[in-house]
């Protein structure tokens, strides 16, 4: 006689924030599934849902608020976790009915609201899910590509920022379990690995850099010996967030050799010295100028991205020229921007000078022109060439859309193809450059 396996409870997510918390999201779902819950992909099919909050900005906490109303009228039945979960009062205050609050990284106590909110059904078909099996952990972003974290918290203070007070002071993984990580992702079908943290150049400095055993090798808690190892399992190696320590010198022969992608995302967020120290972020940015050109004359093709606060309290108007004259000689290829928000929380919020909001929305509209000019003139100096790129999407038209070295999924910009109906996501494929704008390439598969 068949066995009737009962219906497990279905678990709704909704994850925001930045790419780290999106990797929180996976393993609360993956410990979530090992325990026989099944995923609903809307608010229906749901019998709890998960909401992920971000917590950096006033901004994203409405966002956050926003999300977990939405859930509660769509689904009633709400856990909410992440950066916000620390302001349990203000969540509670605005939505009473929310069943459980926790903060970031604390999967035990969200997995633990879960079995009460849906207690899981016993079940040995159901709940004996191998999690070391390949490709056991379930995964938010597509097949092709994979965010791996590499460590949790901060030990900087910069004026304008509550993570550390939020996530903590920099705790690393050991090397072999991310690489561990990493070579079973790469197993599974993964193309492109995507090295995340708080703070990647800092990596490993609570381990003192130790040396842990891999393929019968040591291998230092270090970024550089990191980043060299991943680049032996056959997939991209791009790194973010990564500061621009002197060690990380060291890892620009890396991407001329083939091994990283020559892309480095580095949030400088001001160039002018004053500010700098406002923010109390390095301030030798004439060095920075020197070491952009030493890495271009190693690595020609190294892309270079970064995020800029601008109408930080204090700001004049000479600093923000002296922020566009920067701009203009470093030539970065893609630079996002944010106006600067008080945090609760944050130093820069008793700073004098506040910026007034219209000053802010000007100066943010002059910067962004700029950059986009920028951009545009060195994605045109493209045209001609031929491209690696890696394919996220084919329509049904025929055509397909992709990103190059250069670019990183959701905040860079991407490579159109047309006569791409062979082509699956996952693909690598030279790309003959046709056309360029501001943002984009356009071209066609060899």
């Amino acid at each position: 006689m068949a066995t009737i396996l009962p219906t497990p409870p279905r678990v709704g997510m909704v994850s925001l924030g930045c790419p780290k918390a999106l990797v929180d999201s996976e393993r609360i779902l993956t410990r979530l599934r090992a325990d026989g819950y099944q995923m609903s992909p809307d608010y229906a099919g749901a019998d709890v849902v998960l909401v992920n909050t971000c917590g950096f900005l006033d901004s994203a906490k409405e966002e956050s608020l926003e999300a977990i109303g939405e859930a509660i009228a769509e689904n009633g039945r709400v856990i909410v976790t992440g950066c916000m979960g620390r302001e349990a009062d203000v969540i509670r205050a605005r939505f009473p009915k929310v069943l459980a609050i926790t903060g970031p990284q604390q999967y035990e106590e969200v997995v633990a609201a879960v079995h009460q909110a849906a207690p899981p059904i016993p079940n040995a078909y159901l709940d004996l899910v191998p999690q070391a099996e390949l490709g056991a952990d379930l995964k938010l972003t597509p097949r092709h590509y994979s965010y791996v974290k590499i460590s949790e918290g901060c030990n900087h203070r910069c004026a304008f920022c509550i993570i550390p007070s939020i996530r903590g002071d920099l705790v690393s993984r050991r090397p072999d379990a991310i690489l561990r990580e990493a070579e079973k992702l790469v197993a599974a079908g993964t193309k492109e690995l995507l090295v995340i943290s708080q703070d990647t150049s800092a990596y490993g400095l609570d381990l003192k850099h130790a040396e842990w055993p891999w393929k019968g090798e040591p291998v230092r808690a270090h970024m550089t010996d990191l980043a060299r190892e991943m680049g032996k399992l056959g997939a991209w190696v791009r790194l973010h967030y990564v500061y621009p320590y002197p060690h990380v010198d060291r890892v620009i022969p890396l991407m001329a050799e083939g091994l990283v992608l020559p892309y480095l995302d580095i949030p400088f967020q001001h160039a002018s010295p004053k500010i700098l120290r406002s923010m109390k972020r390095p301030a030798n940015e004439a060095r920075v100028l020197e070491r952009l050109k030493g890495w271009r004359d190693i690595c020609p093709d190294i892309a270079i991205r970064s995020t800029f606060v601008v109408g930080f309290p204090g700001e004049t108007e000479e600093d923000f020229a002296y922020l566009m004259r920067w701009l203009e000689e470093a030539q970065l290829d893609r630079v996002g921007a944010f106006r600067f928000e008080p945090v609760e929380g944050a130093a820069a919020n008793a700073l004098p000078d506040q910026v007034p909001e219209e000053l802010k929305e000007e100066r943010y509209a002059r910067l962004m022109d700029l950059t986009a000019r920028i951009s545009a003139e060195k994605l045109a100096a493209k045209v001609g060439r031929t491209l690696d790129v890696i394919i996220d999407a084919v329509d049904a038209d025929g055509g397909a859309s992709g990103r190059s070295k250069a670019d990183a999924p959701e905040i860079d910009g991407q490579v159109h193809l047309r006569d791409a109906a062979h082509l699956t996501p996952g693909d690598i494929v030279p790309v003959t450059i046709e056309d360029s704008d501001e943002h984009d390439l356009f071209g066609v598969a060899l």
